[in-house]
């Protein structure tokens, strides 16, 4: 017997990568790009509106105006030119008419009775220059590389694809897989009544459905009972026909009937014929090259023996074939994710082999060791020929091999099996209490991230404060959208992803309780909250924040208000709070969804190095010195607040700039 890593490096090392093949877009989704994707024009190609409103000059100012031309979505806005004293109506999307330099949105408007037949409309505010105007280019640049070889492409990067009119994708293909069931003691699962010594084979439905599921083209080669002639000739007729790989369950042990492995032997290379793992013992490997030409696409076939047990036979699929589809479909990294897992019951080891026992994980917001973290819980009895114990398994608890128990709350190596987005949340963590008016908050540690895991310097968490969201009487709006800029601007945050999300009504004590619990249990380093910053008797997010920071942070708010302003003067209203707790920002953010997305690209140029500085990294500089003649409002600010420090000057407000 060899160790099961041992084994699986070996299949590994032979398993190539497949040739790249082009194929329609629909066809895609969930392979490896094998080319980098350029775009071919920019995105958008010409200036459009971000809002429905008017086209204006902004130098124009507040003031009633004729409406001389309309520029909706789709036309571009018939030539017409805005010249001082002028505006044209534009709808979301719609071309900026030449002329024109901002948009002021409808709501910042008044129609007009006229007694012409030209439309007249007042314009209520001062905007300025590039105002919810999306300028050429802005979203994707031309010639920009947008996805690069080696991504896998999901559902965004389909639509990438065909926004940059991509419409045939040259990909890494997925393997073709072939399964075979043997044994004389087989007989297919249509049979009504079973006679004496006979079984419904269920091998081979499971492993065609598995292969499936891995986004494989899947062949079903039936059933072959222990005769070694008809054995040969179905697995010559696989060989020939193309295929990547092939599965067989069963023939692998000791019996005198066991035929696969030796005509494995027959046809190529056995690798290895027995893995010191628990189920699986009885597992073979071989390579079966087919001596075609080179620049034939299927040069090799990669054989496994899988066991008869349909336990055993299941999990060696999942410990072996899956990485081995991944890397020749292309895959950076094929092998499983691990986590760590508490265990929720004691569990015996076996004293042999290490034992890849079936649990079902699921995230606790409190593990039991006082923090977040998975916990596993046992299928039942482990019998590998005991297929109920594979059915709720969305993990495999890797217990090395002592003999002994290992006692409850103990923390093991887990692999996951199976996707966890539907893993159910304990009560714990799924209800801040049963008579709140909240919803709950989901968390999503950085392990559910699978390989991006890795690129998660900073986790965010988005908190909504809303009545109305809490109670389930409107939708949340801001929460997504927070999250969509969050994760978007990613790179520009140094690798921050969000990693968890929540709705509170505006109540200060469950505010409080989800800042404290983000902040100093589950050590997030980010934490924006939505809504509640306003003069209703209901707004009470700063408040709440104020009693959980220890350090304020003014500039923030400074900024965001700032950017604020030139949207609308109700910004002025706003009465939110940031600052630090322990290792964590925190920042009240408007609950309008396009204010979000406003305050947070007001803030991203210097988030990074906020967050940098909060986690402790003194190494991060500063940003390089401005000349004083060349500061702008808040440069000053900064500047004189230095000098008062040394006693030389009173600091001036940036607002008197």
């Amino acid at each position: 017997m060899i160790p099961v890593d041992e084994a699986l490096q070996i299949v590994l090392s032979v398993a190539q990568k497949l040739p790249p093949a082009t194929v329609p877009l629909h066809q895609a989704l969930g392979k490896v790009l094998a080319q980098d994707i350029v775009a071919p024009d920019p995105l958008p190609p010409y200036p459009a509106s971000i809002k429905d409103g008017y086209a204006v000059i902004a130098s124009d100012g507040p003031g009633e105006y004729p409406v001389i031309v309309e520029s909706r979505a789709g036309n571009d806005g018939l030539g017409v030119t805005v010249t001082p004293g002028t505006v044209a109506y534009v709808t979301t999307g719609g071309p900026i008419p030449d002329g024109a330099d901002a948009v002021v949105q409808v709501e910042d408007t008044e129609q007009v009775k006229a007694s012409s037949e030209t439309k007249h409309v007042k314009i209520l505010v001062q905007t300025s220059k590039g105002v919810d105007i999306r300028q050429v280019g802005c979203d994707i640049q031309k010639d920009a590389v947008v996805l690069k070889s080696g991504e896998r492409i999901g559902a965004s990067e389909v639509g990438l694809l065909a926004t940059v009119g991509v419409t045939m994708v040259k990909v890494q293909p997925t393997p073709t897989i072939a399964v075979l069931s043997t044994g004389d003691e087989l007989v297919e699962p249509t049979v009504g009544s079973l006679s004496r010594g006979k079984i419904r084979d269920s091998n081979r439905a499971m492993l065609l459905a598995a292969a499936a599921q891995e986004q494989c083209t899947v062949r079903d080669l039936g059933l072959v009972g222990d005769d070694k002639e008809e054995l040969e000739r179905v697995l010559d007729g696989a060989f020939s026909s193309g295929i990547n790989i092939l599965l067989t369950s069963g023939g692998v042990s000791m019996g005198d009937k066991d035929f696969v492995k030796p005509l494995l032997e027959k046809k190529g290379k056995v690798h290895f014929n027995k893995v010191c793992m628990k189920p699986g013992k009885p597992l073979t490997f071989a390579e079966i090259c087919l001596n075609r030409a080179e620049n034939a696409s299927v040069n090799k076939v990669l054989a496994f023996g899988l066991p008869g047990n349909p336990v055993s036979c299941l999990v060696c699929f999942q410990l072996f074939v899956v990485p081995t589809v991944r890397l020749l479909a292309g895959w950076e990294n094929p092998h499983l994710l691990r986590v760590e897992a508490r265990l929720q019951q004691p569990l015996k080891a076996d004293p042999v082999r290490p034992e890849f026992y079936r649990a079902t994980i699921r995230w606790e917001a409190n593990d039991g060791s006082g923090s977040a973290g998975f916990v596993a819980e046992s299928t039942g009895h482990q019998m590998s020929s005991r297929l109920l114990s594979m059915k709720s398994a969305n993990a495999l608890l890797e217990l090395p091999a002592s003999g002994r128990v290992i006692p409850a709350g103990s923390s093991v190596s887990t692999i996951v099996i199976s996707d966890l987005s539907g893993t159910p949340l304990s009560k714990a963590a799924s209800s801040y209490d049963s008579s709140s008016s909240s919803t709950p908050h989901k968390s999503v540690p950085n392990e559910i991230m699978g390989d991006r895991s890795q690129d998660v310097q900073f986790k965010v968490a988005v908190l909504t404060v809303s009545d109305t969201v809490a109670s389930g009487a409107g939708p949340d709006r801001s929460g997504p959208r927070a999250v969509s800029v969050v994760n978007s601007s990613s790179e520009k945050l140094g690798g921050a992803k969000v990693v968890a999300t929540g709705v509170v009504s505006d109540d200060v004590g469950k505010i409080k309780e989800v800042l404290r619990r983000w902040s100093d249990i589950d050590k997030l380093d980010l934490i924006l909250t939505l809504g509640g910053t306003g003069f209703t008797p209901r707004d009470v997010t700063p408040e709440a924040t104020k009693e959980v920071i220890e350090k304020e942070t003014p500039g923030l708010l400074y900024v965001m208000m700032q950017e604020s302003l030139k949207v609308t003067p109700f910004a002025m209203l706003s009465r939110s709070a940031a600052g630090i707790r322990g290792s964590t920002l925190i920042i009240n953010m408007p609950g309008n969804p396009n204010a979000v997305a406003e305050c947070m690209e007001a803030l991203l140029p210097a988030l990074k190095h906020a967050l940098k500085q909060v986690k402790g990294d003194k190494r991060e500089k500063h940003p390089r010195h401005i000349p004083h003649e060349h500061a702008t409002p808040v440069d000053t600010w900064e500047r004189s607040h230095k000098l008062a420090s040394a006693g030389s000057v009173k600091p001036s407000c940036p607002c008197s700039h």
